[in-house]
């Protein structure tokens, strides 16, 4: 056995005190002098930041909401059962942040980015704060490209384009989450990366969705973050803008992410309750008086950047819940005024077995046509504005009395372009199907087919087009107007077949 030397033990002490530095490690340190129902109140860490993260026993961390004179007011991000008063807390200066990138595809995770889904660890590309600046004005773009999501009620009426904000609203049970999935399940093979925030949820329902997503392959190109109903109010609060973390990363470099807030309603009673518990004072409906700000600095980080910034976008489709289609309660008014349209879905369509349910005279796309795909404004240029008079009119019709032939011709053509815009759950159209159905509503090739037939003649139609005519369908694109000698063979085919079904024989296109 080797042994040192007095000199060797001299020379290496004289190197360990040569290289040694004195490092005083200084931290803030307070007390619980308060906690209960996910709120804990600390006393003596003066300087501690808005929205920064304390650290409380156990692993615990907290986020700071109030900044009082005397104490700090903070909500506990986490199971608070053994936070108890007297706690030491301690300043980490950091800010609360999520990890984000690729891997989180195809994982269900909680508030925090912690997988919940049994898979084991996720591998993150790096971490980035819940909450951050929105993009300025100069690092945006006006929105120009379509964001399809395979309903035909939507991409021809109100379309939806990529780096917009689309409020769907309507009463509960009427169709709002299933209009979300079924553009989530139409972003495949596009390169769109989609994030699904369930907020206030039952574990049960959320289960189920992730099974549908699972079933069509939608889930590995898409990211579910659950905050359920049995979660302290603290997680439900964070819930979206952790979402929106995950989603703009791929924004930032250069691809495109939608993003569903399911909903914004429980989002806000989440908050409501955090801001009594921290005693803030309330206003309408018990809101508290920043509750505007709340959503607005949430939806604005959806935007289409601009080249410069790498041209990648966000389009977010948050949801509100309405109490007996009443649009004009204090949460809906606000989410309203700061997103770029909304689509209604309102109760008596749904039940009258119109689904998707959307008031057309209500629902509105503020992006309008440059959102849309440039072959269905050939197509469908007014079909909006067609459709909401013939609801009108067909309120009006139901009193009697004599109706002009014009009148009664709008009729019928109004309950046929209604029938054919009924799309059963998860079944997303392509834009090409979806042109040349809308082709045979608009322009007349259904008003001889019977209301009760119109479904029928819809799936036969696209199987023989798909037989007989797929030529017609291929070079249909969402950024090519379709050429005048395209169209015209569409229409050859559409009398064709409209002929065949009615076994008569040949009349003029369009007739």
């Amino acid at each position: 056995m080797a042994r040192l030397t007095a000199e060797e033990i001299s020379s290496v002490l004289k190197q360990e005190i040569a290289a040694y530095e004195a490092r005083a490690r200084v931290s803030e340190v307070g007390r619980v002098i308060q906690v209960g129902d996910g709120i804990a109140r600390v006393h003596g860490l003066e300087g501690t930041l808005a929205a920064e993260l304390l650290e409380f026993p156990g692993g615990i961390h907290g986020m700071a909401l109030n900044l009082d004179e005397d104490s700090i007011g903070c909500i506990l991000l986490g199971p608070y059962e053994d936070v108890k008063e007297g706690d030491e807390v301690r300043r980490t200066g950091l800010v609360a942040a999520v990890p984000v990138g690729e891997g989180l595809l195809g994982r269900v995770v909680n508030p925090l980015g912690e997988p919940i889904d049994g898979r084991g660890p996720i591998v993150a590309d790096g971490r980035r704060p819940i909450e951050s600046p929105s993009p300025g004005v100069t690092e945006r773009r006006a929105i120009h490209e379509p964001l399809q999501t395979g309903i035909m009620a939507v991409d021809a009426m109100t379309p939806i384009g990529r780096g917009q904000r689309e409020l769907i609203i309507g009463d509960r049970q009427t169709g709002k989450t299933a209009l979300a999935i079924d553009a989530i399940l139409n972003q495949r093979d596009t390169g769109v990366k989609c994030i699904y925030v369930a907020i206030g949820q039952k574990v049960s329902a959320v289960a189920g969705l992730v099974e549908r997503l699972r079933a069509a392959g939608a889930l590995a190109y898409t990211t579910v973050v659950v905050a359920s109903a049995s979660d302290p109010a603290p997680l439900l609060y964070i819930a979206p803008y952790a979402g929106t973390a995950m989603g703009e990363y791929f924004m930032y470099n250069g691809g495109h992410a939608l993003i569903v807030y399911d909903d914004l309603t429980k989002h806000a009673v989440a908050y409501r309750e955090l801001s009594l518990l921290l005693r803030r004072p309330p206003g309408r409906e018990a809101f508290p008086g920043d509750v505007f700000y709340l959503h607005a600095r949430l939806l604005e980080r959806a935007a289409k950047l601009s080249d410069e910034r790498g041209g990648g976008s966000l389009t977010a489709l948050p949801i509100v819940e309405t109490q007996a289609g009443d649009i004009h309660s204090y949460i809906p008014t606000n989410i309203i005024s700061i997103t770029d349209g909304q689509i209604f879905l309102e109760s008596d369509l749904f039940f009258a077995g119109v689904r998707p349910a959307i008031n057309y005279g209500i629902s509105v796309s503020r992006v309008g046509s440059a959102a849309q795909a440039k072959p269905m404004r050939q197509v469908a240029p007014s079909l909006r504005v067609d459709l909401a008079q013939y609801r009108e009119l067909a309120n009006f019709a139901q009193f009697g009395g004599d109706l002009d032939a014009a009148t009664r011709a709008r009729l019928e053509r109004g309950k046929r372009v209604t029938e054919l815009l009924k799309q059963d759950q998860y079944e997303p159209l392509p834009l090409a199907a979806q042109v040349v159905l809308i082709m045979a509503g608009a322009q007349g090739y259904l008003d001889r087919v019977p209301v009760d037939q119109v479904q029928r003649f819809k799936r036969e139609l696209l199987d023989h087009l798909r037989i007989r005519h797929d030529d017609l369908l291929t070079p249909i694109a969402p950024d090519e107007e379709i050429s005048d000698q395209h169209l015209n063979r569409i229409k050859e085919a559409l009398a064709e077949f409209r002929d065949s079904f009615l076994g008569v024989a040949p009349v003029a296109q369009g007739g």
